[in-house]
């Protein structure tokens, strides 16, 4: 069995001229939703065998936050160029590129490539991951490269707690 967290990065913001859109911070709102999310599901799973985020700011900051509430080591997040893409592709090959010993992932990424992923391996369709919503989906398999169709067994979305 594989399980895998997918969580869209949080609310990031557009106020700033003149930045690249991998360098875009996280607004206020974004943190308080990554600490709100992120110690809803500390509370709920174990801690993931490792995290991964996309090399944008802003998806690198919503995983420095979850790490921190895991109290997962910083040094041992990976960080992947390739997530930073708005396509399910990207995000397919990392997840079929996962080592084997590692039974349960946690990837830090971007839409529409999210919501690409958990209506293609999931089993409940969703219309759009929000920001800093999170998907979880259990693969009946013991390799990553041999994911299909998997079982979706949690949602959790920032608007559900305010």
């Amino acid at each position: 069995m594989k399980t895998l967290y997918i969580v869209r990065h949080a609310k990031s913001s557009w106020e700033y001229e003149g930045i690249k859109d991998i360098d875009r911070p996280l607004k206020e709102r974004g943190i308080n939703d990554a600490y709100l999310i992120s110690s809803v599901l500390q509370k709920k799973i174990a801690t993931p065998d490792v995290f991964i985020s996309s090399c944008a700011n802003r998806a690198l900051h919503t995983a420095m936050i979850f790490t921190y509430t895991f109290n997962f080591p910083l040094a041992n997040l990976r960080i992947s160029k390739s997530l930073f893409n708005f396509s399910d592709g990207y995000l397919i090959k990392t997840v079929k590129a996962l080592d084997d010993g590692f039974d349960s992932a946690i990837i830090f990424s971007h839409d529409h490539g999210i919501s690409d992923f958990v209506n293609k391996f999931g089993s409940v369709h969703l219309d759009n991951v929000p920001t800093c919503g999170v998907v979880a989906i259990n693969f009946d398999t013991n390799h990553w490269k041999d994911i299909k169709s998997g079982k979706t067994f949690l949602t959790e979305f920032p608007k559900n707690y305010k």
